[in-house]
């Protein structure tokens, strides 16, 4: 028995039902996760930030920056696109690509610095 199921288990049952109404859906939480997911290869990872310093690159610019081929690049850049962390230009035949929004900047740094504070070898 849970104490989902038997109540009087619970510690401070007040408590755990008002963090029960703030908690994210199930669905949400999937569908974060998968965008985490999306950022945690590193050669996307790489893309997106080649992208938020450029603030937009060509496929063929995007491959030369990142050292990958034009056709994995696109391959890796419909991935985020369908996931909604990039969007796409066309002009002409030349297809560019940029972040989708400032969260991902703001997602990204964050990390990056707690990156950073956890691997610095000054302290």
């Amino acid at each position: 028995m849970t104490a989902e199921t038997n109540p009087e288990r619970l510690v401070d049952p007040d408590r755990v039902g008002a963090v029960r109404e703030r908690m994210m859906s199930s669905d949400d939480a999937v569908r974060l996760a998968e965008r985490f997911q999306l950022l945690a290869d590193p050669v996307r990872l790489r893309m997106v930030y080649a992208l938020l310093e450029a603030g937009e690159l060509s496929v063929g610019d995007l491959a030369a920056v990142v050292g990958s081929s034009e056709s994995g690049t696109s391959h890796q850049l419909r991935q985020l696109r369908l996931a909604g962390l990039v969007r796409a230009r066309k002009e002409g035949r030349v297809v560019y690509y940029r972040v989708a929004d400032t969260h991902v900047r703001l997602l990204l740094d964050v990390a990056v610095e707690h990156y950073l504070h956890d691997h610095d070898d000054r302290s």
